[in-house]
């Protein structure tokens, strides 16, 4: 591995050190988001769509970690189900849905927690065993460095030391999730189709995840 990153025994690569400084999530970084504007709603209605598609959603509590500008709780709004979101940044949560301080999602059952680009951003990502939950979606960057190697993972864009702290495959994702008591329900690349690789590589997975332990 490249200085600055151990591979973990699952496959999962792990930042170790910090490079400049870490990352401050506050409201400036959400606003560098916001000019994603309707391309932000149509990834949020093609994240519904997915989970909807795999499971059913009907008068269920979803919360969504790192909710950022709030695009998919706002498409929530749609349906039936109880919209909550948690976020350190500060951001406005949607009038739709409710806000909930991170100490106290432990103590709330949900049928699904969604990580949208979040999961990869928290220094420790062992708390995953004790979500009070039915199911947990996940979408994050796509790591090839397994295939593609060091010089690849050095060049990558979604390498961001001090932002990205984890780097997943598809096998290591899978892996981590079953050591935390969850198997896949379903597993794909949906997101490449707005957000589109640009080195003919898988970009996105996502992958859902029913919590059996």
């Amino acid at each position: 591995m490249i200085d600055g990153y151990e591979k973990l025994p699952n496959g999962i690569i792990k930042q170790t050190k910090i490079f400049n400084k870490k990352a401050v999530y506050d409201t400036d970084y959400i606003h560098t988001y916001e000019e994603f504007g309707e391309l932000g709603l149509r990834m949020s209605y093609l994240r519904l769509g997915n989970i909807i598609g795999a499971i059913t959603l009907v008068d269920d509590k979803v919360l969504d970690v790192g909710y950022g500008s709030g695009d998919f709780l706002k498409v929530l709004e749609h349906i039936n189900v109880d919209a909550y979101g948690t976020d350190i940044s500060g951001y406005p949560i949607p009038a739709n849905a409710n806000f909930i301080e991170w100490d106290n999602v432990f103590k709330e059952r949900f049928k699904v927690i969604t990580f949208f680009d979040s999961l990869e951003h928290f220094e420790d990502i062992s708390f995953v065993r004790n979500l009070n939950c039915e199911y947990v979606v996940i979408s994050l960057p796509e790591c090839h460095q397994h295939v593609m190697g060091d010089e690849w993972f050095e060049n990558w864009k979604h390498r961001k030391p001090d932002e990205h702290l984890w780097h997943f495959s598809r096998q290591s994702l899978k892996k981590f999730m079953q050591e935390q008591g969850y198997y896949c329900v379903t597993y794909n690349n949906v997101e490449d189709v707005v957000r589109k690789p640009n080195d003919k590589l898988p970009n996105i997975i996502t992958g859902i995840f029913k919590k059996i332990l």
